[in-house]
């Protein structure tokens, strides 16, 4: 995975979108799904970039 710097940060250059995983768009996610895929993006894509903003 690329790194990119954000500020002090260093990031992976791809990111995981996160408002999908609560109430953003509808009812929330199934929790143990979307654990599973957090860890999977971090592990085993390298992702370290998580956008948790609400909008």
């Amino acid at each position: 995975m690329e790194i990119r710097k954000l500020r002090d940060l260093e990031v992976s250059k791809l990111g995981l979108g996160c408002m999908g995983m609560s109430q953003g768009y509808g009812n929330p996610a199934d929790i143990d799904k979307m654990v599973k895929l957090i860890r999977y993006a971090y592990d085993e894509l390298g992702i370290t970039f998580f956008d948790t903003a609400e909008c």
